[in-house]
């Protein structure tokens, strides 16, 4: 392997990362009149867009705030959230063919359903626009320089050093490497002594283990609307049990404020009391057997696995006080203690990353280091499930390029 000589270029800026920020930011760049050079990893652009929404991409969320996101500055996404709204979201992918279709919770979908129709709004303006993209070119150091940066890029089997005036780290988190992701934002952060908050997978199927985990095998594939919580903050949404623990929208909301050795808890029947459900319907068929009555309220196969926690060989009639109770306690109160979670295998985003007090809230400039930029994944904001964090990929990628 051959490395070049240093080459100066005649980019703006050199944006490390082609997904959701990175492209964002190579696009409303090129809108300025300023010319970028995008450099992925991969042999294509827009990976994790492509899988996002199960292939759909929900590239939004109608209902947007800073509250919806995890920081260990709770303020800082404000002013980048609010120079690029959802609003804008929504207007710019209208502008270029792909009109919005709310489903859950204000996730907004392309009509088409097609994550593909997301990823070509992007490389086909760069390419209208002048913006260059590398793709299987992997970005391996950058060091200041008199001009700005010097960035070594390995491609093709040899080494170039390109120097630029400013340079982007949009080049993602932990989550899901054999897509590509790697360090390499969090690595040359600390190669530049930028703080990093405490990393983590986040949006994560949690596992359960030991003496529990046959009870939640045997309810493989089971889906219930609940209500999940601890002492930060509840979710109301549907779980599913899996044979190593438990899994959808609720159990991945909650998993971003959940730490090892924790509980959460779940009512398996919000916005209900069981106690008085199971008075009325004693008082018309007390003869009905609790087992029967539960798999009216669930489905069968999980009324039977209650029946090793709960009297359901007995009638509704016979039930005492106390029994009632404890059925209340179990059903409002289920208690969970995890024992760890998928990791990044199977995360959909990372927790922590770039501290933000390294950088300006205003333009996401690194404040030690004039010239380079932090945004996307990569910076100590995550997003709730459901198309917050690519509402704020964009939005970083569009107030890093109105600053370059």
């Amino acid at each position: 392997m051959t490395a070049n000589l240093t080459k100066q270029t005649d980019f703006d800026a050199i944006i490390i990362g082609g997904g959701a920020c990175g492209l964002m930011c190579a696009v409303q760049a090129g809108f300025l009149g300023k010319r970028t050079l995008v450099i992925e990893k991969n042999e294509k652009v827009g990976a994790k867009i492509l899988i996002s929404g199960g292939g759909r991409c929900n590239y939004t969320n109608l209902y947007t705030s800073a509250q919806q996101f995890i920081s260990t500055n709770e303020h800082f996404s404000k002013s980048t959230l609010s120079q690029w709204t959802v609003e804008d979201t929504i207007s710019f992918f209208e502008t270029y063919g792909i009109t919005g279709k709310e489903k859950t919770l204000g996730q907004l979908f392309p009509e088409s359903d097609n994550a593909r129709d997301v990823v070509k709004v992007f490389t086909s303006l760069c390419l209208d626009l002048g913006q260059e993209i590398w793709t299987g070119a992997e970005v391996k150091e950058i060091e200041q320089a008199e001009g700005g940066f010097v960035v070594s890029v390995e491609r093709d089997g040899r080494t170039e050093s390109l120097v630029a005036p400013k340079v982007v780290i949009a080049s993602g988190g932990l989550p899901i490497p054999k897509m590509g992701a790697t360090d390499f934002g969090l690595r040359m952060a600390r190669h530049f002594g930028l703080r990093i908050s405490e990393t983590a997978p986040a949006l994560v199927p949690l596992t359960i283990t030991g003496k529990d985990q046959p009870w939640y095998e045997q309810l493989s594939g089971n889906s219930i609307f609940c209500r999940v919580w601890n002492d930060r903050i509840s979710f109301e949404e549907n779980i599913l049990f899996t044979h190593w623990g438990l899994s959808g929208p609720a159990i991945l909301q909650i998993s971003s404020y959940w730490r090892p050795g924790e509980y959460i808890y779940i009512d398996l029947l919000p916005n209900h009391n069981i106690g008085e459900l199971i008075k009325q319907e004693r008082e018309a068929n007390g003869k009905k057997m609790l087992l029967a009555y539960l798999a009216n309220l669930f489905t069968r196969k999980f009324a039977e696995a209650l029946s090793d926690k709960l009297p359901v060989d007995k009638n509704l009639a016979s039930l005492s006080k106390t029994e009632i109770e404890s059925i209340g306690q179990l059903i409002h109160e289920f208690k969970v203690k995890p024992a760890g979670d998928k990791g990044y295998d199977k995360a959909e985003v990372m927790r922590g990353g770039v501290a933000t007090d390294e950088l300006s809230s205003k333009t996401l400039e690194v404040k030690k280091i004039p010239g380079m930029y932090y945004g996307g994944e990569c910076v100590d904001v995550t997003g709730w499930l459901g198309g917050y964090n690519f509402q704020w990929a964009w939005a970083s990628g569009f107030v890093i390029a109105q600053n370059l």
